[in-house]
Parts: structure tokens; sequence; C-alpha cells
């Protein structure tokens, strides 16, 4: 090095004086004196060259030499104290308290705006002069941080600090910082354009999983994107008690172990995966009891797995030997795995297959394993042999070996099949492929727990048992065991503590599917390139008004000096948290409730958020004690779109950190129709335009089909928002349309159906008009609150995942009650283990079934095309009106207005002129009269339309709660006819809470079916210039299915009589 000399510091230039110190306090004083690696050393290194020059101003000049990395950082911390101590000249000057406050009052201002408690305290305010260079620093509290920080507001936030400085002060620079961090720093990087910063990315041009037979291959989108997703708690063996229990307390008819599954099971997770991401969860993401394993190891399944080729075992891997399992034991490790060279023709071709019996048609999750070899390929065909088509993906078994892979979602019919799956070792790749196990539906959980040895009590004895719910609802240290990972990532307190083992174990897992990857390059793992990973929470928290608690997001930044590896700054953690929780903030305050709470950003070491070696954040939507809260939180409209803005902000966040353009998935489609045209079906449609994200246009449609009971095929890409179909006649047609672009593929729309008789005694259009999803009603006042199920328990979109029981306390003094059994919102538990049916959108094809038996041929349409005009009446001689549960809801306090509402103004007119015409109308459904006459949005002229055109009017609700009914003799029907509809929770078809009473209008119209219970009008028939039914209960929620078509079969021969 060269000579030190004196140099006076008020002969130095003012910006470079600044320069090494600002170094200084960018590194800290423990990396100054060489306590510790300076944290943020690697992020100067492209400015050593500045800073060698700055220093020449301290030194005699540099001798032209070459500086190791660990050289520079030497010289540099031997001439930083040589600038600290030439700077001891400097003067820092404290402004008076009055500007302090000043500021602090500004800045609140401008905060809590925004921010829910964003009390932000300035701590200091000091001059600091260095010659001619003067600066004032501000350094606040950490409440500014929890501001969302843009160019502008930042721009802002200084203007106020400047104006109120005093006015000898005005001219010079100001920094202001919190947290230890300049505001600067905390804009995300999706604002702004630095060439030099870091992003947070892996170089993978194989994802994991491939859908390579999906129609929709997003280019825009997550393609290639892994995600690390869980949804909170789960059932968790308690040793203090020595027994298995929820996490969190049964509150407002949910616990959080269940609530947050409602979001991101029928959401958030289908969301991730139609953009092209491989989502990964350390919880059973499968909601069906039922479960088949299938293994190349003999076990306790009577499965068969078989091979055809050249196969040899691959090593170590799974086998189903156990009912169930101690903590300790992996299943993994009980068998062997099997392995393939790969061909590029069919002439080496080898194969492997699974079979066996599916006990109950549904909708199955399936899962594979594998083993990771050397030589393992990225694209390993398989095959999921669903009913309605071949799905076809390539897996990467470079990663991921060893663990439960879950390939989506599909609908086996009851019975054997001898083709599940099948895994061929054709491949564009020289190496081999490796088969294992296959896990098809969720399963009970089989992990079995007892109090550790070390703290049982004497006199008592312990056994080993297993939760007995369904595996969804255990937490994940439990999946974990099951899905082969080590008791270092599921069991870190030595299975003394359950709880914590359980929330450690969700953060080790990240890194245990990171380990060997780029990112986590020295670690043992999975090598699975995640991106980010997602932590979502409710939180708790009472307000005794009906004030919100609202959305919070935590980070963590400090960790391993605050860098991810690869020198990327863990301000990527804030990047995510802030991104995701002013896109649910945004769209929650748009679309329901301006004044959600936005609680502020935490940069806190919570063990979820500072474990994790990728981007993390946790998140704590709202408070699951809270009634305004869950007012909105059981709403499946809100759920959704809160989803919906978790992955457009995870969409924001990648596409920044992999400079792609943003382009968000559609919504499902609207104003859906299916109409006959001789032997075809015409069908048409509207996109539907996303007033929140332009980008999300479809440029495409994909149109599925299931013909009868089967599955839905793969579908067929449609360019024009119409088609026609040929349809065979005799069968049942469904139809779902999806709509696409380079961002992903929409939900399913609604489905409709047609059938084509070769000779129809008529045509039926079926109207859906049971679009509603809904929050069980609420009702509140100054000493009650809560849920009232028993009028109305909601509508949820298809099945309700969360629902533990019926609420049991309403008094609000009890808000605050630490007994949970005795509190407001204290409810049953007698549904935890279910699965509640909801809303499926698949009633037309239910009346179809009926209807064609009864010798019609029919097509159907969305209530919203039939009030557009779209439809043209005339041509059918009924018309069957689905109405389900629709009644006028408002969401949370009603901030939004009604939605839902039974027969809307248009769909009238167009049935008063259907009707004056001659048309018959079928109409049935629990809330319709109520709504007509009760709801808040009811008119005159909504009672005059019941009463004119379907000669009915209310005569009272919740008649029943048995569901029977019967016929007596009349023009309707002979007397005989006995039918049960459904008025219990059940995973087969949605409850009837509130059935009608249907009050005859005029001298044609007569009762046609009575309750038995008491023998009040259940439906009315009229015979006047149009003939109408009107049912005071849902059809498709008669149980038995020959019942429902006596009652259509009766209702379509009075109806369509001739003339």
């Amino acid at each position: 090095m060269g000579q030190i000399c004196y140099v006076n510091p008020s002969n130095i230039r003012p910006d470079l004086i600044l320069w090494p110190t600002k170094l200084i306090e960018h590194i800290g004083f423990r990396g100054l004196i060489g306590l510790s690696e300076p944290k943020n050393f690697r992020n100067y290194q492209h400015s050593l060259p500045r800073l060698f020059a700055t220093l020449r101003l301290f030194f005699v000049p540099l001798a032209d030499i070459y500086f190791t990395m660990r050289e520079a950082y030497r010289y540099i911390i031997t001439l930083c104290v040589v600038a600290l101590v030439a700077t001891t000249s400097v003067v820092a000057q404290s402004l008076p308290k009055a500007v302090s406050d000043s500021i602090c009052h500004a800045l609140q201002r401008i905060t809590l705006q925004e921010v829910a408690g964003s009390y932000v305290k300035v701590e200091s305010v000091r001059l600091r002069e260095r010659g001619d260079n003067r600066v004032v620093e501000v350094r606040t509290s950490v409440e500014l941080g929890y501001y969302p920080m843009r160019s502008e507001s930042i721009k802002q936030i200084y203007s106020e600090v400047r104006r109120i400085l005093p006015a000898s002060y005005k001219g010079n620079t100001i920094l202001i910082y919190t947290n230890g961090r300049l505001i600067d720093e905390l804009v995300p990087q999706y604002y702004f354009s630095a060439p030099d910063a870091k992003h947070f990315t892996h170089n993978v041009t194989t994802p994991l999983i491939r859908r390579t037979s999906n129609i929709s291959q997003p280019t825009k989108g997550l393609t290639n994107r892994h995600i690390a997703l869980w949804q909170s708690h789960g059932r968790y063996f308690k040793s203090a008690t020595n027994e298995w229990s929820w996490q969190r307390s049964r509150l407002w008819e949910t616990v959080e172990d269940l609530y947050t599954q409602g979001y991101v099971l029928p959401y958030l997770v289908p969301m991730l995966e139609r953009a092209g991401a491989s989502v990964l969860l350390p919880r059973e993401r499968s909601t069906m009891r039922e479960e088949l394993i299938i293994d190349n190891d003999a076990g306790i399944d009577p499965t068969k797995y078989s091979e055809h080729g050249k196969w040899q075992s691959a090593g170590v891997g799974f086998a189903h030997l156990h009912e169930s399992y101690p903590s300790g034991h992996n299943p993994f490790e009980d068998g062997s795995s099997r392995m393939a060279a790969t061909t590029k023709s069919g002439a080496k071709a080898a194969s492997a297959t699974w079979s066996g019996e599916i006990t109950k048609s549904g909708i199955y999750s399936v899962y594979i394993s594998y083993t990771t070899l050397e030589n393992s390929i990225t694209d390993a065909h398989y095959t999921v042999h669903a009913t309605g088509g071949d799905r076809e993906f390539r897996v990467n078994q470079q990663m991921g070996g060893a663990m439960w892979i879950c390939l989506g979602d599909f609908y086996f019919e009851e019975g054997s099949h001898t083709k599940l799956i099948t895994l061929s070792n054709q491949s564009s790749q020289s190496g081999v492929v490796t088969a294992d196990g296959v896990k098809i539906g969720g399963g009970m959980g089989n992990i079995r727990r007892s109090v550790d040895p070390s703290m049982r009590q004497s006199g008592i004895e312990y056994t080993e048992e297993t939760s007995h719910y369904p595996r969804f609802t255990e937490g994940a240290r439990y999946w974990l065991q099951w899905s082969g990972f080590s008791t270092e990532v599921y069991a870190p307190k030595q299975g003394k503590d359950d709880y914590r083992d359980d929330y450690m174990s969700r953060a080790h897992w990240v890194n245990a599917l990171m380990g060997g990857s780029e990112r986590l390059s020295k670690e043992e793992g999975k090598r699975i390139p995640i991106d980010l990973a997602f932590a979502f929470h409710s939180d708790a928290g009472v307000r005794l008004n009906d004030d919100i608690i609202g959305t919070l997001g935590i980070y963590y930044t400090k960790e391993n000096d605050g860098e991810f590896e690869g020198e990327v700054s863990r301000l990527r953690s804030r990047d995510l948290t802030d991104l995701v929780m002013t896109q649910i903030v945004d769209d929650v305050r748009s679309k329901y409730e301006p004044a959600w709470t936005r609680r502020g950003m935490w940069d806190r070491a919570y063990y979820e958020a500072r474990i994790p070696a990728c981007p993390t954040m946790l998140l704590e939507l709202l408070s699951h004690q809270n009634f305004a809260d869950m007012r909105y939180g059981h709403d499946p409209s809100f759920r959704f779109d809160v989803s919906r803005a978790i992955y457009k902000g995870m969409l924001r966040y990648l596409s920044s950190q992999y400079d792609v353009p943003y382009i968000v998935q559609p919504l499902p489609i609207n104003s859906f129709s299916v109409e006959l045209r001789d032997t075809r079906a015409h069908l048409s449609w509207e996109p539907t335009v996303d007033a929140l994200e332009p980008t999300a246009t479809p440029d495409y449609y994909i149109l599925y089909t299931r013909i009868d009971d089967g599955g839905f095929d793969l579908g067929r890409r449609i360019d024009a928002t119409y088609t026609d179909i040929e349809l065979e006649a005799g069968k049942i047609y469904s139809f779902r349309i999806t709509a696409v672009n380079d961002g992903g593929e929409s939900f399913d729309s609604e489905t409709l159906a047609a059938c084509r008789q070769s000779r129809a005694k008529g045509r039926v259009m079926i109207i859906n008009g049971f679009d509603r999803v809904a929050a069980p009603l609420s009702i509140q006042g100054d000493s009650i609150a809560g849920f009232y199920n028993r009028y109305d328990s909601g509508a949820a979109y298809i099945s309700d995942i969360s629902f533990i029981g019926e609420q049991t306390i309403f008094d609000r003094s009890l808000s605050r009650s630490e007994n949970d059994n005795y509190a407001l919102g204290s409810s049953y538990n007698d549904y935890e283990t279910e699965v509640i049916a909801g809303n499926t959108f698949d009633y037309p094809a239910v009346h179809g079934r009926a209807i064609a038996r009864s010798g019609y041929s029919f097509c159907s349409a969305s209530h919203k095309a039939v009030a557009d005009g779209s439809i043209a009446l005339k041509e059918y001689d009924v018309v069957d009106l689905i109405l389900g549960k629709q009644r006028a809801t408002a969401i949370g306090r009603g901030t939004s207005g009604y939605h839902f509402e039974a027969i809307s103004n248009e769909l009238q007119a167009r049935l008063r002129g259907y009707a004056e015409a001659g048309g018959a109308l079928l109409v049935s459904g629990s809330y319709l009269l109520t709504d007509l006459w009760h709801s808040p949005t009811a008119s005159v002229d909504d009672r005059k339309f019941a009463e004119e055109v379907l000669h009915v009017r209310f005569g009272g609700n919740m008649a029943t709660r048995r569901g029977e009914a019967y016929t007596t003799s009349s023009k309707f029907h002979r007397k005989g006819l006995e039918l049960q509809f459904n008025t219990k929770l059940s995973e087969k078809i949605y409850t009837v809470e509130s059935p009608e009473v249907v009050t005859p209008v005029g001298k044609s119209a007569f009762t046609a079916l009575r309750y038995r219970s008491n023998s009040q009008s259940a439906a009315v028939a009229s015979q006047g210039d149009n003939r109408t039914v009107v049912i005071g209960f849902p059809i498709e929620t008669i149980i038995d299915e020959e019942e429902r078509y006596n009652l259509i079969d009766a209702s379509l021969k009075f109806l369509h009589k001739k003339k």
C-alpha cells in the first residue's frame, strides 16, 4: 500500500467524503473491525474503482497492483478506519425537538391514510456537516417501513420533510431511514429498473412438471416457476394433554387450521397451476377420504403394478407395509424403486403400469414418486388414464425424488381400472426413468403419536394413536413424514413438541426442496428451484364495533447477513410482501369494502419468514376472531378475489425478477348458452371484462365436453365466441368453457347441457338461474352477532372444506372471553371432518336426465344470456327455470350492493313475454317468493310478476325441516307421488334450509304438492292461458333419482298438454 499522509477534510469534495462514511455505515461496526464478514460488501464490488478513486484523496496514489476480493476488503477496511479518523472534525448537530415533532406528524399524516397503526416516531434528526457539505439525516421508527414505498410516495415524504426544515437547512441533502435502511431501498424492483440490481432467479429451462396434453400452454405466466405454498396450521398431537387437537380456536363456524384451506385448495392452487406454475404443498391437497396406494413392492393394498420391457432395481424406494407409522419411520425407505434405460424409438420401449379399483366415483389427486439418479432425465413421460381422456405429463426426474409429487386432480369412475397411470421410457434424452409408488386420493391420517417417553407420568398407560381424521385436516409435520422427508425436517424438536415441529417443519421443508438447486447449492435436498414461499394464515384480534382488523404482511431481511445465496438481497422478500399485500388491499377495497384495513408490513423474525432460503411472505389475511372480518371471509366471491389478488401479486413479483411481461389469466366467461339447431348444438358466450386487470383479456377459448355420466374430455380450441357441435341422438352432452391468454387459463364456466331426441315429444329450455355463492346469513345488533345457518347456510363454490359446525354463542358481551367454548362466535364441531356440498354449477344436466327420460329434447342457457335477449324462448315448449338457493345477497356489510337476486327485472320481462305468448314455465327454488316479497331489493313489480305470470304469492318460509312432500289427487298428478329433498348438510347435494310455502293465485291455480309434516302448499300448478308449475324447493335436491324423475315427468305432462 502507499504511505499514509494527513489530509485536511475541509479540502475534500463533499460528495467524496460521504462515500466511505456511507460504506462504513452500511457495512456496520462489526464488519468494520473484522468481527464478521461485511454483510453487503459484495453489493459494492461493482463500485470498487470509484471507491479507490475516492480514497486516493486520503492516501498517496495507489500502485498499479492487482487485488483479490479478500485483499481489497482488507485494504478498504484499513482505509475506511483512516477515513473515519480523518472525519472526526465532522460536526453532528441535532435539530430542535419541534422540528422532529413536525416531521413525525407529517409522516403520520402520509402513512396513516394507508396503513392502520403506522404511528411513525422520529428517533433523531441530525445535521451532519462535512466541510461544505451538509446532510440532514432523519431516523424513524420501524412503522415508516410498514408503508408501501413507491417513487411518488418517497418524493412526497422527502418534500414534506424539506418543507418542515428551517430555511437554513432546506437546501441540504436529506436522508431518511427506517429500521436501519434508507427508504429509497424499499421500492419493489417491479417499479424500477436498476442495471446492477440482483434478482432472485433460477437458470431453469425444464420445470418439475409439464402438462403436455393441456391446450393452454402459458408463455407469459408462471411457466418454469416453482412455488412453495402452505395453508397455516393443521390438526396436531398435543403432548401436554395427550390428545389430538386443533392449533387454533373453533370460532365463527371454522378453525384457522381448516379456514385458510378454503382459499388455498379451491382457488389459489388452481390459479397458479393454470398460469403454468409447479406448486408444492407440505399438507395433503386431496379432500377425499379414499386413498389408493399402488407400488412395485408387495404391500397391504390389493393393487397391481406391472412392467413391460426391461426394468431393473433402482435402489431403495417406497413401500406401503403398514396401516400407520410411528414418528421416525420413513415409508420411502421400506421398499425399492425400479428403472429402465430410455429410448428415442419404440424399438426398446418399456413401460410401467399402475392398476387398481376406484371405490367411489369422484375427483382424486394423483401423486407419483420416483428416485433421482445421476443419469435421470428431465422428460419422464407419465399418462393419467382418467375418465374422459388420457392426460399426458413430462416430469423432470432430476429433481423431486423420493417424495410424493402431485400431478393434479382427475375424475375417475367407480370400478376396476386396468390402467390408472403409466410411465414410458421413451425420451429425447439418454439416461434412465425410474418408477416407484403411486398415490390416488387423500386418505386418513396414518402417523401414530404419543407423549414422548421423557415427558410421561407414572401410573398412566400411553398408547400411540393416529388422529382418526382425514389427512387433509392434519398439520404439515405428519404429511412430510408420509412424504419421505427426514426427521430433521419434520421433527426438529425430536417429537417432544408437535406444535413447534409443525410450524418449524414448513420452513425447513422449503429448504429441503431447494437443497442442491442453484440458490441452495451447498445443501442436500430435492433440487427443486423454488422461486418463492408463501405462508397463508389468518390472525386473531377483536373489535367491539364493526371495524375490520384487516391484512398484515410479514417478512424478514436480516437473516444470513441480509442475503440469499448468490448475493441477492433479502429485500426481495419485502418486494414480494409489498406486491401481494398491496394487490389484496387494493382489490378488496375496490370490490367489497372501501374501509378494508391495511395493517402494515413487519420485518420480523417469524420462523416461517426467517428460515426459507428464498423470498418468503407470511400473510395474515384477516382476523378469524373478528365478526366484521369473517362476514367477508366466509364469502366464496371474496375468497376467489383474494386468491386472485395473491396470484397477481406473485405474478407481478416474478415478472420483475425474470424480466418477463405481466399477463394475468382471464376471468371465466359469461352469458353462456347452448341452443338446439337441427342435429347440432349452437354454443355461444361472452368474455368477462376484468375491471381491475386490463391484461386479463382472452385470446381464445377451450370447450370441454362430457357425454352422459362420463368425465370431461381434454378440450378443443375455439377462436370465436361461438361454435356448433353435432349431437348424437339420445346422448346427454355437457359443456364447459374456459378463456385463455398467454398468462394462462381461466376457471371453468358453469356447466350447460343438451340432448337431442330422434322422436322428441317437445323441446325444453333449461335456464340455469342458480349461480349464487355466498357466506351464511349474518345477523348483528347491539347485543348479538353471528351467522344464522338455520335460515341460510350460504352456498359454497363446489364444496366447503372449512366448515366445522353451526355457531352457538351470539352474545357480544362474550367477545373477549378466554373460554373458547363460551365466547362470541363459538361453534359446534360436528362437521369438522366433512366436505360439504355447495353449488356445483352443474344442475342443467341433473334436470336434463329426467327431461330426456321423459322423451323431450332439451338445451340450456345461463340466466344472463336469457335476460340479455340472446335466447328465443318462443322456440321451446317448456322453460325449466332452476333457481336453487338464488336470492339477493349482501357481501359483508353490503357496501357493494346486492348480488344474485332470484329473478332480475330483465329476466322477468323475458319470462313475461314468453308466458303471454302461451309458454309453459316450470320454476323451482327455495327463496324465490321470499326474494320477490321481502328482500331489500323487492318491489311492487316483483310481486305483480309472481302473481300475474307465475300465479303464486309468498305464503311463508322455513316450511319444514324434514324435506318430505307428497301429491294429492289433482289435475297435476294422481294421488301417491312421494318424495324427499335434502335438508341436511351433505357431501352429495347442497342443503335446503328454508323451503317456501307457495300460495295459489287465481281460479286456475291450485296446490300440486304438500309438505308431509304440516300439509302446507309446497308447489302450485296453474292451467290458465299459460301453464305454470312453481315448486318451493329445488328439484335437484330431491335425494332419490327416481323420485326426481317422477316429479319432472309429472310436471312436463301437465305443462305440455296438447291444446
